[in-house]
Order: structure tokens, then C-alpha cells, then sequence
């Protein structure tokens, strides 16, 4: 029964990720399950650019394969800066430069649901609030004030670009703008091939969270829900790549993520079992 499940589930899976598993029916139980489970992990390992693992699972009913497709995301923060996108706005030389720049922002803010460090619900603002609280009690010396303007800047500019960032119209006039911009430099070039990648992904998925299929890396009980480290502490928006505010953020999230002992990254777990598989995948993320 066990060999019966095995290859029916194996045929199921093959053609579900279209590779050709090797014939081992001849080898004889349990060799050519074995053998046919190392070729088929080395086939899926080279075919399907996210896999991950599959498993062999065997319940009260049948035996049957499971596969887990995993983005991995190699301990990046993903973090978006708004402050200089207020600067290019400042200076009037780049406006529909700042305008593709915009859609892009608002496409990633109100359809993929990339959080706003300025939301007091977002894992940043919880960051930017402790470090300002230190910096207030800590002893007060030349550079605090110096310190402070930063955090003030980040707040002000940030509260502004949310403002212009929640502006729907930068989404209605999104391919207005993309189809009407004329490249005569360097930067535009690059604002321009960024804006016409975002909106192929808003065509393509026009209300898909980067969070739709967050998983932990490993299967955890309710008690242990605490210790996982979500998406959302490290895809955001937040204010700026540059200076001492970044440094000591960037420092105080790495101390405060090092603490977690599972990571939640986009996953996808298909069932082999006999019945319909799903045709989601990691492409959008």
C-alpha cells in the first residue's frame, strides 16, 4: 500500500512541476523509494526557483508527498526611505521624475501593504519611539539636540510623505505619467525602468499583499507564536539611509530581530494526496 500511495503521489507532483522522475520500480522496496526521492529532490532543487524541501508523509489513510516552495529572504531588511523622495521633491529640477516615484511608493503602500513607519501599529514606530526615549533620558551633551532635530525631521517629513503617498491619484495617473516621461539622464533612466516594473506588478497583481503567503520557517506550537519574527518588522517603509537616526535604527532593529527564533518569509506547503493542487506560486513575491 505504502509503494501504491508513494508513486501515484509521485506522479501527481511530477506532473504538477513537469519534471521526469527516473523509472525505479525495479529496484525493489525500500530502494526505490529511496532512490526515486533523491532524484526527485535533485530535479525539483534545479527546476522551481523557490523550492525548498519535500517530505514524505504518511497519515492514518496514505502516503503521500508534501512540497514547501520558500522565498528566502537572507536576513535583508527591506526598508524604503521617504526623506529623500521629500528632498527630490524640495528641489523642483526632478518633478516627473517625483511623480513615477510616487506611484511606485503609493502602489507599494495602498495594493502590496508595505507598512509606514509612522503608523503606531508598525513595528518601526515601536523602534523609532525607543530609540527618541533613550536618546531624552540618556545624559544630554553637544550633539543631542542634534540628535533630536533628526528624529523631528523624520517624524515632520514622514507625516508629509504620507500624506502625498495615501493620494490615490498617483495610482489613477500611474500609466499616464509612465507613458508620457522622457528619459534625458542617468537618474530618470533608473526612475523610469523602477516605475515600469512596479506597474507590471500592478497589472499582473493588482491587490496582492506582500504578506499573502507568510509562513514560519518551521511549524510551531500556539505557546511558541511569540518567538517568530513577522514580515512586517522587516519590509517597511522608514525615513532615511543616511545619518546618525539611521545608524542607530538599523542597530536597534538587528539587536531586537536577533532575539526571535523562527523567521516568517513568503512559503507555499502543496499537498500530493490525490486532491487539487493549488496553482499559487512565489512570483509576485
Amino acid at each position: 500500500n505504502t509503494e501504491k500511495d508513494f508513486y501515484q503521489s509521485l506522479s501527481q507532483l511530477a506532473t504538477h512541476y513537469n519534471i521526469n522522475p527516473i523509472h525505479t520500480q525495479p529496484f525493489g522496496y525500500p530502494y526505490n523509494i529511496t532512490l526515486a526521492l533523491w532524484d526527485t529532490k535533485e530535479k525539483l532543487k534545479n527546476k522551481v526557483m523557490d523550492w525548498e524541501e519535500i517530505k514524505l508523509v504518511q497519515d492514518s489513510k496514505k502516503t503521500f508527498f508534501t512540497s514547501e516552495e520558500r522565498h528566502n529572504t537572507n536576513s535583508t531588511l527591506f526598508y524604503i526611505p521617504v526623506v529623500p523622495l521629500y528632498r527630490l521633491l524640495k528641489n523642483g529640477k526632478q518633478k516627473h521624475s517625483v511623480q513615477l516615484l510616487l506611484s511606485v511608493c503609493s502602489y507599494l503602500y495602498h495594493s502590496v501593504n508595505i507598512p509606514y513607519y509612522r503608523q503606531e501599529n508598525s513595528f518601526l514606530y515601536y523602534q523609532y519611539e525607543m530609540l527618541k526615549e533613550w536618546l531624552l533620558t540618556d545624559d544630554s551633551n553637544e550633539e543631542t539636540s542634534i540628535y533630536l532635530s533628526e528624529f523631528e525631521q523624520a517624524e515632520w517629513i514622514g507625516d508629509k510623505m504620507e500624506q502625498k503617498i495615501f493620494n490615490t491619484a498617483n495610482l489613477t495617473f500611474f500609466k499616464k505619467r509612465l507613458n508620457s516621461f522622457k528619459c534625458t539622464d542617468v537618474f530618470e533612466r533608473d526612475c523610469l525602468k523602477l516605475a515600469q516594473e512596479a506597474y507590471a506588478l500592478l497589472e499582473q497583481y493588482p491587490n496582492e499583499s506582500v504578506f499573502r503567503n507568510a509562513r514560519p520557517n518551521e511549524e510551531k506550537d500556539e505557546d511558541e507564536i511569540e518567538n517568530i519574527l513577522t514580515m512586517d518588522y522587516y519590509v517597511s517603509f522608514y525615513a532615511d539611509g543616511k545619518g546618525w537616526l539611521n545608524e542607530n535604527i538599523i542597530q536597534c532593529v538587528n539587536s531586537e530581530l536577533q532575539e526571535y527564533g523562527q523567521i516568517e518569509e513568503p512559503s507555499i506547503i502543496k499537498h500530493f494526496d490525490g486532491s487539487d493542487i493549488t496553482a499559487n506560486n512565489l512570483d509576485f513575491e
